[in-house]
């Protein structure tokens, strides 16, 4: 299989008994499932060497958003990804996906990693990356069929990639690597894309091509979580959006989350917005980070 390299008393009467259990029905709060979360982070927590990486974080993801999450480096946003596919584990804190634990989620859930976690010389086909998206439907006693082929195929070629299907993953420029990593997570048909920097050293044409498939799984109600550095094109390309640093700083619409003094919380220096308000709100509005560092003040970890 293709190798991922990680870092890392007592009861009255019937009728009185029966009037307190539907106040007790009535008062009962509403799961994540219930309020049309498709992740739900509760005091997140995660620490390296007893340094945390992130500290008491919640988030709340509605279904059917394109969100980027944005921060500086080192502030926690690839560990943040890797908590909720279980691939680190947290000192506290709970992770649930479309209101169930990532193990009962696995195939409705889609993984993009970071190209520099990939083994790029592990010797397999194009096709052959692309099929892995087909696993986890076929189970391990099933190997992939005429349909799970012509269902690669067609991965590949709504990102321009069905003419290098026999190519070697190892021979592609990094832009076309990306793109069959992104042809394998729509194969599996995901209701959650959970994807970690995928614009990345890519090409002007790769960066279009994942932004088009990026709309098209949002117009199809599925949800799309970004790890995105480009704070210049989060206006224009995402619909939510989550600013971290060690902590959740803020999280939600763009218009109304991604503003200049979050941006401030968020990167600790100044932020410059080429903007004609002070909010973003407009299809044309940008930020610059000029100063991307975190906060002087982090908090303690104790063990």
């Amino acid at each position: 299989m293709f190798k991922i390299r990680h870092s890392v008393g007592a009861a009255g009467n019937g009728s009185a008994t029966a009037g307190a259990s539907h106040s007790a029905e009535a008062t009962e709060p509403e799961t994540a499932h219930q309020r049309g979360l498709a992740i739900d982070v509760s005091d997140l927590t995660v620490a390296y060497h007893e340094r945390p990486v992130l500290w008491d974080v919640d988030l709340e993801v509605p279904a059917g958003v394109l969100m980027a999450v944005a921060g500086p480096n080192g502030a926690g946003k690839t560990t943040m990804i890797k908590s909720i596919l279980g691939l680190v584990k947290p000192a506290a804190g709970r992770v649930l996906i479309h209101g169930a634990p990532y193990r009962e989620q696995r195939s409705i859930t889609a993984y993009v990693p970071q190209r520099g976690s990939v083994d790029w010389d592990f010797p397999t086909q194009v096709l052959d990356v692309v099929m892995m998206g087909t696993y986890g439907r076929l189970g391990w006693m099933r190997r992939p069929g005429r349909a799970e082929r012509e269902l690669a195929m067609e991965c590949l070629e709504r990102l321009g990639m069905a003419d290098y299907y026999q190519r070697q993953i190892s021979q592609l420029s990094g832009g076309q690597q990306q793109r069959v990593f992104l042809a394998r997570a729509l194969a599996q048909d995901a209701q959650v894309y959970l994807m970690d920097e995928p614009f990345q050293g890519v090409d002007a044409t790769t960066e279009r091509a994942i932004i088009d498939l990026l709309r098209d799984l949002r117009s199809r109600g599925r949800t799309v979580v970004v790890v995105h550095h480009d704070l210049q094109t989060i206006p224009e390309y995402f619909d939510w959006v989550a600013l971290i640093n060690v902590r959740r700083i803020a999280s939600g619409p763009v218009a109304t989350t991604f503003t200049q003094e979050n941006l401030r919380q968020t990167y600790g220096g100044r932020v410059a917005f080429l903007s004609s308000r002070e909010a973003v709100s407009e299809d044309k509005a940008t930020a610059i980070s000029d100063v991307a560092r975190p906060p002087d003040e982090k908090p303690e970890w104790k063990a």
